[in-house]
């Protein structure tokens, strides 16, 4: 316990989103220095006071005064079902280092770059959104989420209004963002799993762009069956994945949440 106390930040603001999905904010130390994209650990103590801790993304940009995390409430799930009761002032673990593959330093230079997402997926994808770097190393970014059903959609919705009524980064958009929201289980503007809508070509004529040239970079961060089905599509299209320290065409992220 004495070697995590340094450790417990205090939480600022709790929001619900659905029944089963939630964001949460925490205070930030000094100290602390992530980049857009990364992932912490963090967590709560069990009933024999042992740290229960779990990979979160940021959903914070590096420029943010607090960190702000986004939750599915996972059945039985050892930390959720504890995480899903927190309030204003209570305290949660945060371990000092983050890391992750989802930064802008992992992809070679391009001209698009795309953020694919599903579920709690979108997370880092909130970070990158709302990073003037972002918009500084590429002409479009194209945000893509994909839910079973459209109340789920809203917290990526909800950021991604933030961003075009945020001071600081509205300057930087300046219509280079496009986002494109889809589900699975309900009837939406937009159906079908993202694998889908890029075999067809869809999301591209829906968009009114042109489909992938290589001159495209790409993020993706959803299930592991997501990631695979993406990745193959990636190769496919002879596209290299990208490290922190050997840059290519396209960042899955492989840590995953309870």
């Amino acid at each position: 316990m004495s070697k995590l106390s340094k450790n417990f930040q205090k939480v600022t603001q709790v929001k619900r989103w659905t029944e089963n999905l939630f964001s949460f904010r925490i205070t930030r130390p000094q100290s602390f220095k992530f980049r857009s994209g990364e992932f912490v650990m963090i967590g709560l103590l069990d009933s024999d006071d042992k740290p229960i801790l779990r990979a979160y993304s940021i959903c914070s940009p590096s420029w943010s005064e607090e960190l702000e995390f986004y939750s599915i409430i996972v059945k039985d799930g050892p930390l959720t079902s504890k995480l899903k009761n927190i309030k204003i002032g209570d305290e949660i673990i945060m371990m000092p280092k983050s890391t992750g593959t989802l930064v802008l330093d992992a992809l070679k230079p391009g001209k698009r770059l795309f953020l694919l997402s599903s579920g709690t997926g979108f997370a880092p994808f909130a970070a990158l959104i709302r990073e003037t770097e972002t918009y500084e190393k590429f002409e479009n970014i194209i945000v893509t989420h994909t839910c079973r059903v459209m109340s789920e959609l809203s917290y990526s919705q909800s950021i991604i209004q933030e961003c075009k009524n945020d001071k600081l980064v509205k300057e930087f958009i300046n219509n280079k963002l496009l986002s494109y929201h889809s589900t699975t289980r309900d009837d939406y503007i937009f159906n079908g799993r993202i694998t889908e809508l890029i075999s067809s070509n869809k999301l591209f004529r829906d968009l009114k762009i042109s489909s992938i040239s290589s001159d495209d970079r790409f993020m993706f961060c959803g299930s592991m069956a997501l990631n695979n089905d993406l990745k193959k599509i990636m190769l496919e299209k002879n596209f290299r994945e990208g490290a922190n320290n050997n840059p290519g065409e396209f960042v899955l992220e492989k840590a995953f949440v309870d």
